[in-house]
């Protein structure tokens, strides 16, 4: 998927793996030529705030529409397509945003089994307004001619609207159409073939090096240890720090989890008092933060600085963090939130980045864990902010409050359990 800026991009990548067909997300500098070494068998062009008319607006590689695999293209990725292709775009006399009306004209591959008049969702300032004779217009709207086309000799298809939102209720018929029927995906990706293929890949960047694993006992960091222990063993050190700042019991149940049921290496860095006395008399949140993050660094590094051989640091980066931090080149929603899992901690310490789950959602994460090993409730955690209980306290930061939200943080978690809404809420 080459991501123009669209707000749904992430979501487009996920869609196409709940079909069971991998995904990866380019920027729109990506030539036709890597697209053909990495194997694509398709590509989707997403949407994005620009208009395709404007300067410096964002365009793709013409090469990919003259390669021998199918196109799709969604809104903006629509009219970037149809342009390169000869199409007029230009500013729509109706702008249409949210739930429109859609007459299928054409079907074809792409809209079969959509039925004849359906429900979908617009979010577009721009449409084609005149195609050439090379294309087939398949669906139309009330103010939208070209609501979705086909482009006769090549293998480009577009849509003005998203059919990777909930609101439009055909939009997984359509995908499933555009995977199966036009690109012959197999629709064989699975959990399973990650793993074994990720195990090879940390085993190959490792070598025979020691690998350090930062725990926290959030849902990726454990993760990402169990899939390092499988795949290398005793060469995995992790590092608990347990800075005064956690749930209740979280230490007890971490050392449980790996120590004693994973076999692990596991050290508890004891930095409870180190925390709060660093954190005494401060009461402003972002100096708390601040004051938080470079005691869990000094807490870290003193123990990391005591383990042999050790090479690496672990890791629980998703691909969302990658995303929102514009970790790549020209990436157009670049600069969104800087996350905490990408940069700081390796450059401090020296180490080069082991990042097994960099090309995961969170929901992939979980099928991960579960086909590892990890129980139930380690895997549906719910978040816990890096800081700990210490960003849920107004004001000063004291050992009396502490005890006082960890207990009312305890009974808060077993209601929500006891009504049956963990899973549902997080």
């Amino acid at each position: 998927m080459i991501d123009f800026g669209s707000q749904y991009g992430q979501l487009i990548a996920r869609r196409v793996r709940e079909h069971k067909v991998y995904s990866k997300i380019y920027q729109p500098s990506v030539t036709a030529q890597q697209l053909k070494q990495d194997g694509a068998v398709g590509v989707i062009f997403s949407g994005g705030p620009a208009s395709v008319y404007a300067k410096n607006a964002p365009t793709c590689d013409p090469a990919i529409l003259d390669m021998d695999i199918p196109v799709l293209g969604i809104c903006y990725g629509m009219q970037i397509g149809c342009k390169i292709l000869g199409a007029d775009v230009n500013p729509a006399k109706s702008r249409e945003y949210g739930r429109t009306e859609l007459a299928v004209t054409a079907p074809g591959k792409l809209l079969a089994n959509v039925p004849e008049s359906t429900t979908v969702w617009m979010s577009h300032g721009d449409q084609v307004n005149q195609l050439s004779y090379d294309f087939q217009p398949l669906a139309t709207t009330g103010t939208c001619p070209y609501a979705a086309v086909k482009h006769k000799k090549g293998k480009f298809f577009g849509v003005q609207f998203h059919p990777e939102v909930t609101h439009t209720p055909c939009g997984t018929q359509i995908l499933k159409n555009f995977l199966y029927d036009i690109c012959k995906c197999a629709g064989d990706w699975q959990m399973s073939d990650f793993v074994e293929e990720t195990i090879a890949n940390i085993r190959k960047q490792v070598g025979d090096a020691t690998v350090i694993c930062g725990l926290s006992g959030g849902v990726d960091s454990s993760v990402v240890a169990a899939l390092l222990h499988k795949a290398i063993g005793d060469q995995l050190t992790c590092i608990f720090v347990d800075n005064g700042l956690l749930r209740k019991n979280e230490r007890q149940s971490v050392i449980s989890m790996f120590e004693d049921h994973f076999k692990m290496n596991l050290r508890v860095v004891d930095w409870g008092n180190q925390f709060l006395t660093k954190l005494e008399g401060v009461t402003d949140p972002q100096k708390k933060r601040i004051i938080i993050g470079a005691e869990f660094i000094e807490a870290f590094k003193s123990e990391a600085n005591n383990i042999e051989n050790a090479k690496f640091l672990a890791q629980g980066t998703l691909y969302p963090d990658v995303i929102e931090s514009g970790a790549k080149d020209g990436n157009l929603a670049a600069n969104i939130k800087l996350h905490h899992n990408v940069g700081g901690l390796p450059e401090k310490l020296g180490f080069e980045l082991v990042e097994p789950l960099r090309e995961l959602f969170k929901d992939e994460v979980r099928l991960v864990g579960e086909y590892l090993g990890l129980t139930e409730e380690m895997v549906w955690r719910h978040p816990f902010p890096g800081p700990g209980l210490a960003v849920r306290i107004i004001g000063e930061i004291t050992k009396p409050k502490l005890d006082i939200l960890c207990d009312a943080d305890e009974i808060l978690i077993d209601e929500i359990k006891a009504a049956g809404l963990y899973r549902k809420i997080s």
